[in-house]
């Protein structure tokens, strides 16, 4: 090692690798941590030039390391207070007994719990029968504390049950010390000569080139991740139904109103004003501003119409209907409060109608129970056409070529209830993993109580069908737990590692 520091004080101003080949000149280095600390220099430093000079065959390297045992931060603190069942002893009142309660409140509770037992068992402290209080049984003056005398004088020579005794109490830990013998390598001198990283223009110029010595070409050398961002996982599953309904000939909605009336989530799709879903059990109700502001009044009023007395067909719900519910304003609970106005628009539109096929993907709102499988928030994907003439044919005919094109092919229907689709049908599919049919969507064909308020003209029926886009993307990856997909629990890490989506 002399000579080693020897030659290094040789060229003080030489860089770290330099001084590095001058030291091995003479003898080799036989622990580079100690010479790092010899020269004033980070071992990091060392390390890294030496990885370097070794792979251009300049040097040799052995890995050399040591195990070592050393104080945990509980460990010097036995050191220099005592044990914890000294420590323990010492807080015992002289002439009574005292609560357990009160001495760990007056220790601290890993001081009682690591030293309790040890104290009751060097026969320090007695614990009463009925009241389980301490009775001090020893003076703390006269008392040895070996614990703590071990942990002075700790070392590799004390007995492995000693030793694992200590562990267990978390008083020590064993270390490990890295550390590198260095020597010469077969391309071996004591000035490196430099390689270039790169073919420049200017040696081509200068023809420099034909005297330089470039850097081995590393193919199996992986690039530099950038630091940018990624696609949510939940979002690669969304752009993918969006390919995949684009192809199918629809054009997408507009889905950026996360706040919405009573009037166009529940009652121009025709549903009660007495329904469930419009309790606060299961809707959020938004307080400020507390009412809407714009909704068309003469469609208002065939809306309300067609709820009280009926119309087109129907006996209508034979309620009052109530402008100041409609007015409410809510988190939307469904993407078709979209569709709604959409198909407004639609019958509305100048020119008169002309046949549509719209979809939309974006988040709603749902006062649900939090579990493994429900969230108060997650996205529906909706799909809806309109055109004349359209029935359950061709709603299950759509349903099933969208569904085949993500890769469902094996689909039953079963008949449902609506209050603004009719007939109305759960879509169920065969998920082979858990081999058993699970329901994946629900659909129907919009009922006339709905559509013809809104201006549509007689003749054009509405099919749609919707699913969640959390429920798809969790069999895709293999999530059981949907807080695991979407929410505070997520961790960032794994949208990275997920792939992209391809049905």
């Amino acid at each position: 090692m002399a000579a080693a520091a020897a030659g290094a004080s040789s060229a003080p101003a030489a860089s770290l690798d330099g001084v590095i080949l001058r030291a091995l000149e003479s003898a080799d280095i036989a622990d580079s941590r100690c010479w790092a600390d010899e020269q004033g220099v980070s071992h990091d430093d060392v390390e890294r030039e030496m990885n370097s000079l070794e792979s251009e065959g300049y040097i040799t390297k052995t890995l050399n390391q040591t195990l070592f045992w050393e104080l945990t931060p509980a460990g010097e603190e036995a050191v220099a207070q005592g044990s914890p069942e000294l420590v323990i002893l010492k807080a015992l009142p002289a002439e009574e007994a005292a609560a357990q309660a009160d001495v760990k409140a007056k220790v601290g509770d890993d001081v009682f719990k690591g030293g309790l037992g040890i104290a009751k068992k060097n026969g320090w402290v007695e614990i009463e029968k009925g009241t389980g209080n301490i009775v001090r049984k020893a003076d703390p003056a006269a008392v040895e504390d070996k614990t703590a005398s071990l942990l002075k004088g700790l070392s590799d020579a004390l007995d492995a049950k000693t030793l694992k005794e200590l562990k267990r109490r978390k008083l020590i830990a064993q270390g490990k010390r890295t550390a590198w013998t260095l020597g010469k390598g077969a391309s071996y001198a004591v000035e490196r000569r430099r390689t270039a990283a790169d073919l420049t223009a200017a040696m081509l110029a200068d023809g420099s080139w034909r005297d330089t010595t470039f850097k081995p070409y590393n193919f199996d050398a992986e690039g530099t991740v950038p630091a940018c961002g990624v696609e949510h996982t939940l979002l690669k599953v969304r752009t993918e139904f969006r390919r995949v309904l684009f192809e199918m000939g629809f054009a997408e909605m507009p889905t950026s109103r996360f706040v919405e009336s009573c009037f166009w989530n529940f009652d121009a799709l025709f549903q009660p004003q007495s329904h469930p879903a419009r309790d606060a059990h299961d809707t959020f109700f938004v307080s400020k501003p507390g009412v809407a502001r714009h909704v068309p009044e003469d469609y208002c009023e065939r809306v309300k119409t067609v709820h009280q007395t009926g119309g087109y067909g129907s006996r209508g719900y034979g309620t009052v209907w109530e402008r100041s519910e409609a007015d409410k304003l809510i988190l939307r609970t469904h993407t078709t409060a979209v569709s709604s106005r959409m198909l407004y628009e639609l019958a509305n539109q100048e020119g008169g109608f002309t046949p549509k096929k719209y979809f939309s993907i974006d988040r709603v709102f749902r006062n649900e129970t939090l579990d493994a499988t429900h969230l108060a928030e997650f996205h529906q994907v909706e799909g809806v056409v309109a055109d004349y003439g359209l029935g359950l044919a061709d709603l299950i005919g759509t349903i099933r070529d969208f569904f085949r094109r993500i890769g469902i092919t094996n689909l039953r229907f079963k008949p449902a209830y609506n209050p603004y689709t009719e007939p109305s049908m759960e879509v169920f599919g065969y998920h082979p993993d858990l081999k058993c049919w699970t329901e994946i969507g629900n659909s129907g064909i919009f009922r006339p109580e709905m559509l013809a308020p809104m201006g549509l003209p007689e003749g054009v029926r509405v099919i749609a069908w919707g699913l969640s886009l959390e429920r798809p993307t969790m069999i895709k990856y293999r999530y059981s737990n949907i807080r695991d997909l979407f929410g505070h629990k997520v961790q960032v890490a794994a949208s990275k590692s997920t792939p992209i989506v391809r049905f």
